[in-house]
């Protein structure tokens, strides 16, 4: 592939060079049902999709108050950084009083210490629904055996669960799981993996339909969530290229998906959730604000995440400039603006960068239902040394697997 198509795919993520191969797909009426985990209800089965250093309460609630009674999942907290107690792993685990279902996603790799973590969550009452990551393709959580790359070794993904189920059913709480196709192509993990999640007491399986070296490049393969949903008796979530609402619509009618999760399509764009909502009641209702109406939802952005930081509006900006980017995208916003909102230390510095700008400028049209966030794909499967060659554990492995890991520990 030359370097010129590689930056099509980057912009467009699409490896067929612009071409929808869902562009195509027969309309009709989708129907979708409610979803019960355990003795949670959830009316319409929309998740947003738990990423890390977006998914924070501020941003859930905004999702949630324009979406569906769905699920709003936390970012992923690091099991050993929780049974560390450590600050920011317990600052993401704070909910906000009006989120509906408290859903927290955790991730690990040591069985013992991800049933302390979920111990945690139980006897404080941190969460009503416990999510497990098996699904990240970040090179540093594969490089040590997590996320995407825990489900090749059964013994490990089977345990992990086992032990989570068994602390979190008795107190109420249902587990589901967070998985991908598997590591590449060649070392596929969906199906037994998801056979394992049912088995061991998951009410859900989510899939996002690419393997960990597909990363997040070209299009997801949605055929693979239909083969899950066929092999599964519990629910199955389908994640990956949902875009817009009609992606989801498109996404049901396709699969047979009990549910969708969202991911990248929210970013900048939590309204998408009122789309999807008007979408599975069958309106074409959709919501394209002017730019001084996003204005107004970045500013009410920035004072949920100085709460979240406890007042601290430094920070709370810092955190905001990443959001910024994604909810000024498309609009005639020049680079010169975009560079002061990213020096911004202040809500009143956001405040008078916003005065520069055209507050009726309407939604740009070219972007809608467009790809958003980082479109590429892996260079390279990271994963630790020999871990392809048995679908089991060593010893020498879990030794060197569960040892103390720093990043783990301090975030």
């Amino acid at each position: 592939m030359s370097k010129h198509d590689e930056d099509i795919i980057d912009e467009r993520g699409d490896s067929r060079l612009g071409e929808d191969p869902r562009s195509t797909a027969t309309a009709g009426p989708v129907q979708i049902h409610p979803v019960d985990l355990g003795h949670i209800h959830v009316p319409t089965p929309v998740m947003l999709s738990p990423m890390a250093g977006v998914t924070n309460w501020p941003f859930r609630v905004i999702c949630e108050e324009y979406g569906p009674d769905g699920l709003y999942v936390a970012e992923m907290i690091t099991a050993r950084a929780l049974v560390a107690r450590n600050p920011k792993a317990l600052r993401l685990c704070r909910f906000a009083p009006s989120e509906k279902i408290r859903s927290l996603q955790l991730y690990g790799v040591d069985p013992s210490i991800v049933e302390q973590a979920a111990r945690i969550v139980v006897d404080n009452n941190m969460a009503d629904h416990v999510d497990l990551n098996f699904g990240c393709p970040v090179p540093k959580v594969t490089r040590r055996g997590g996320g995407s790359a825990l489900p090749w070794k059964t013994d490990l993904f089977t345990e992990v669960i086992h032990r989570v189920v068994s602390v979190c059913g008795p107190a109420g709480i249902p587990v589901t799981a967070k998985i991908r196709v598997g590591i590449d192509h060649e070392h596929e993990t969906f199906l037994e993996a998801g056979h394992i999640a049912q088995e061991e007491g998951c009410a859900a399986v989510t899939l996002h339909a690419r393997t960990t070296a597909e990363y997040y490049g070209g299009h997801s393969d949605w055929s693979r969530i239909g083969e899950l949903v066929e092999r599964l008796d519990i629910p199955v979530f389908g994640n990956g290229d949902i875009w817009g609402a009609d992606d989801a619509l498109t996404m049901v009618r396709e699969t047979g998906c009990a549910g969708v999760a969202i991911g990248r399509g929210c970013q900048g764009r939590p309204w998408l959730f009122a789309d999807i909502k008007h979408a599975f009641e069958g309106s074409d209702e959709r919501t394209n604000p002017n730019l001084g109406q996003v204005c107004a939802v970045i500013l009410r952005h920035a004072g949920l995440l100085t709460e979240f930081y406890d007042g601290d509006e430094r920070m709370a900006v810092h955190d905001l400039r990443k959001h910024i980017a994604w909810y000024l995208k498309g609009f005639p916003v020049g680079g010169t603006t975009r560079k002061a909102f990213m020096e911004c230390e202040n809500i009143a510095d956001v405040k008078r960068v916003m005065d520069t700008l055209d507050l009726q400028a309407p939604y740009p049209q070219r972007i809608i239902d467009k790809p958003r966030g980082r479109v590429r794909y892996a260079k390279k499967v990271h994963l630790p040394y020999g871990w392809l060659e048995s679908r089991t554990t060593t010893h020498e492995q879990r030794e060197t697997l569960f040892g103390d890991d720093p990043m783990d520990v301090s975030y």
